[in-house]
């Protein structure tokens, strides 16, 4: 009964436990078959003779928070035409001295944010060993959406910079990771997908990088650009942040201090702002016609953006562009020559306000994540398999 009971627990087919040894770290599990007749691999002759035994330890999953080994008793047969070998296990598969269920485990545990070495601690294994499981994991080339997302994230895999994810911010998923975002990298990897594939893509959603809408315009010539509202909005957030930093140098020691320390003030909406925390900032906004200008500019664009209505977010903005121009404010005059460049693809963002980067700006937080856990990551081929396996 009670090795009935460890047989039900282990869950392994046609074994006989035979004993149980128990330490603090570790359990071993003493285990052996029935004897059966065995097919010969040389002439495939059936036989039950066996040749001797030899005892084995094998890794297998951990058992009561402890490291759990194995110790099979392995009957070696022989054949009348001379061969000699060894029984097969459904659990074991040959000349590996872990069990199938602990590698299965290994490539599960790969799908969190954990490092390789916390992983080989956990199930008892090398890192190495961790290593070779993650290179059999592949992924091939995805299916391009109509709507495809591109953005950058800061990593040093195989000695490059930046790498680039590409995403599907309707469906919310990773479709690919790229090893550079350089211009020639990014043609070469798309020139590889079908015509008709490419010009399937609706919507091409980006950051206001030149490289990236060239390489819409030449690989998806059907898709309409769209900048990602987060990477010009905060064009109007640094445009304010700068005037602030002008000002402060004019200003005295403690003043300087405060406003640097209540910085928030500014940038927050006024709307969101509290009544006490209102008045805070409009004593701060008091302080210099500059400041004060920016400050209703900021705002102004917030509402803009917020706007439902497109036909008036349209109006509206080309008329904040031209006050901005006649604003005196380099820092804005600068903003709205960017918002005038790039006018159309901006319009499109307010256009088809469904579609942004936000899911992709959310991948890349748990992109750090991971890079932080590993400490880097320097094989590329690893990295990318490592994201696909945690967005997946």
């Amino acid at each position: 009964m009670h090795n009935h009971c460890i047989n039900k627990l282990l869950n392994i087919k046609d074994v006989i436990v035979k004993k149980v040894i128990h330490s603090d770290s570790y359990v071993k599990i003493l285990l052996e078959t029935n004897p059966k007749e065995h097919s010969c691999p040389a002439c495939g002759l059936l036989t039950k003779r066996v040749h001797d035994y030899r005892m084995q330890t094998i890794k297998d999953l951990p058992f009561q928070m402890k490291h759990c080994y194995l110790v099979l008793r392995k009957r070696r047969y022989i054949c009348p035409c001379g061969k000699r070998f060894y029984e097969n296990y459904s659990f074991l598969p040959r000349y590996f001295q872990r069990t199938s269920r602990l590698t299965a485990f290994i490539a599960d545990a790969l799908h969190d944010t954990r490092s390789i070495s916390s992983v080989s601690k956990m199930c008892n294994v090398s890192t190495a060993t961790v290593n070779r499981i993650l290179d059999t994991i592949s992924f091939g080339k995805p299916k391009i959406p109509q709507v495809l997302s591109i953005d950058e994230f800061k990593g040093n895999a195989d000695g490059q910079k930046y790498q680039c994810i590409l995403v599907d911010p309707l469906k919310h998923s990773v479709l690919d990771i790229l090893p550079s975002r350089s211009q020639a990298h990014l043609t070469s990897y798309f020139r590889e997908i079908p015509k008709r594939e490419r010009y399937h893509v609706k919507f091409f959603v980006c950051d206001m990088w030149k490289p990236y809408t060239e390489l819409a315009q030449t690989f998806f010539p059907n898709a309409d650009i769209v900048i990602d509202k987060y990477h010009f909005i905060r064009q109007v957030t640094w445009a304010i942040e700068n005037v602030r930093k002008r000002i402060q140098k004019t200003m005295p020691a403690s003043l300087r201090k405060y406003y640097k320390r209540s910085r928030s003030l500014i940038l927050t909406r006024y709307d969101k702002l509290k009544d006490e925390k209102k008045k805070e900032c409009d004593l701060m906004l008091l302080y210099n016609d500059d400041l004060r200008l920016a400050h209703y500019l900021k705002e102004w664009f917030y509402r803009i953006c917020q706007n439902p209505k497109y036909s008036e977010q349209r109006r509206e903005f080309f008329e904040w562009i031209s006050t901005a121009e006649q604003s005196q404010l380099t820092e804005y005059e600068k903003c709205a020559a960017t918002y005038r460049h790039w006018s159309k693809e901006i319009l499109n963002a307010f256009k088809y306000s469904h579609i942004s980067n936000g899911p992709t700006e959310g991948f890349n937080n748990k992109i750090k994540v991971l890079k932080r856990t590993s400490y880097g990551i320097r094989n590329f081929k690893h990295f990318r398999t490592r994201i696909l396996l945690t967005m997946h």
